[in-house]
């Protein structure tokens, strides 16, 4: 197969790629992003005590750091 041919394959390979929209299983992604919620929530209660410590860790200095 020459280059032109090739090209014109790989084309028309991206753009179906780039206009095609599988359907959307919206009750599933709404069920998905619930539990994620739930997840988040009961986790520990209070996240600003996690939010800290990460950015003491950030401001810490690194050993790998030049």
């Amino acid at each position: 197969m020459g280059r032109g041919r090739q090209k014109a394959k790989h084309t028309k390979v991206a753009r179906d790629l780039k206009y095609y929209s599988p359907p959307t299983d919206l009750t599933a992604l709404q069920r998905e992003l619930q539990s994620q919620r739930g997840e988040t929530a009961s986790s520990n209660g209070d996240s600003r005590a996690e939010d800290s410590d990460d950015r003491a860790d950030e401001d810490a200095p690194s050993v790998y750091r030049r």
